[in-house]
C-alpha cells in the first residue's frame, strides 16, 4: 500500500507523469485509486513506475481534471469522444458523461456590434453583445463625464476644464447592450473615458476609434460594416471572436453512471484569455 507522502510516477503509453497519491484518489471508486492498492491488472508496476498502455496525451487532460476538479479544455480541442473513452476507462464516469455533451464544451462565436450616429456636435453609441458578461465588463470600463456649458460655446470645450465634471450612468436597456453619447447639445459637454486609457475624449470619431482598438486587443475581428439607416446615417460595425467554453466544476461524489451533470462555472473574462 502506498504512503500518501510518496510521489507516484505513471508511464502512460510511454509518457511519464509525476503526482501525489492524493491526486489519484480524488475519485475513490476510480481505477486510478484502486491502482494504488495493486487491485487493477491493467496497471503494471515496472521499475517503480505504474505502466498502462493508454494514450499519454489524453491522460494529461485526465490528470489536470484530478488536480483542479475542473474541466477546462483548450479552445482548439476536438477529441471529445476519445477523451470520453479514456475517462470511462479510468472510471471517471461523471467526467465521461459531461464529455458526451460536446455542445456545452465547444467554443462558441461571440458577437459585438457598435451602432454609431454622428449628428452635428453630438455622437451617439449603442453597443450590443451576444455575451452579457463581455458587455458588463465593457460597461464597467466606460465612464461618461458631463460639464455644464455656461457663457461659452462648445468649440472651446474640446478639452474638459476638470473643475465641474460629473460622471453619468450609462444606459443599460438590457444585459446585452449599453448606450452613451459624447459631444455637446449646446448646454452640456460630454466626454468619454475608457479604461485603461486615461483620456477624456470629446470627439465621437476618436471614441469610435478607441472602441475598435479595444475590441481588436480583446481578440475580436471585424466581420462587417454597413449603414443601418441612410436617412440618419447610422453606421454599424460588427465584430466576432470565438468565446472560450465554460469551465465545469466536477464533484468527486459523482462517480457512478447516470449521475447529474456538474454545474458550470462561467469564465469571467476573455483575455488572451
Amino acid at each position: 500500500m502506498m504512503n500518501n507522502q510518496d510521489l507516484i510516477i505513471l508511464n502512460v503509453g510511454g509518457m511519464k507523469f509525476t503526482t501525489w497519491p492524493s491526486t489519484l484518489q480524488q475519485f475513490p471508486d476510480s481505477r486510478l485509486a484502486r491502482m494504488l492498492h495493486g487491485n487493477d491488472p491493467e496497471f503494471k508496476l515496472v521499475n517503480g513506475q505504474f505502466f498502462v498502455d493508454r494514450d499519454g496525451v489524453l491522460f494529461s487532460y485526465i490528470l489536470d481534471i484530478l488536480r483542479t476538479l475542473q474541466l477546462s479544455l483548450p479552445s482548439d480541442f476536438s477529441d471529445y469522444r476519445r477523451l470520453q473513452r479514456e475517462a470511462d476507462f479510468y472510471g471517471l464516469f461523471s467526467v465521461a458523461e459531461l464529455l458526451g455533451q460536446e455542445n456545452l464544451l465547444k467554443p462558441k462565436p461571440e458577437i459585438l456590434e457598435i451602432r454609431f450616429l454622428l449628428q452635428e456636435t453630438q455622437a451617439f453609441f449603442r453597443v450590443f453583445g451576444s455575451c452579457s458578461i463581455t458587455v458588463g465588463e465593457l460597461a464597467g470600463r466606460i465612464t461618461v463625464f458631463a460639464e455644464q456649458l455656461v457663457g461659452t460655446t462648445w468649440e472651446n470645450h474640446n478639452k474638459p476644464s476638470q473643475k465641474s465634471l460629473v460622471p453619468l450612468s450609462l444606459e443599460r436597456p438590457s444585459h446585452h447592450d449599453l448606450l452613451f453619447q459624447c459631444g455637446t447639445d449646446q448646454l452640456v459637454a460630454r466626454y468619454v473615458s475608457i479604461k485603461p486609457d486615461q483620456r477624456k475624449l470629446f470627439s465621437g470619431v476618436n471614441v469610435l476609434g478607441l472602441l475598435v482598438d479595444i475590441f481588436f486587443k480583446e481578440g475580436f475581428h471585424l466581420v462587417s460594416t454597413r449603414t443601418v439607416s441612410p436617412e440618419e446615417k447610422i453606421e454599424c460595425y460588427c465584430f466576432e471572436r470565438m468565446r472560450q467554453p465554460d469551465t465545469f466544476t466536477i464533484s468527486t461524489s459523482l462517480t457512478q453512471r447516470g449521475t447529474t451533470i456538474p454545474q458550470t462555472k462561467p469564465t469571467q473574462s476573455h483575455k488572451k484569455k
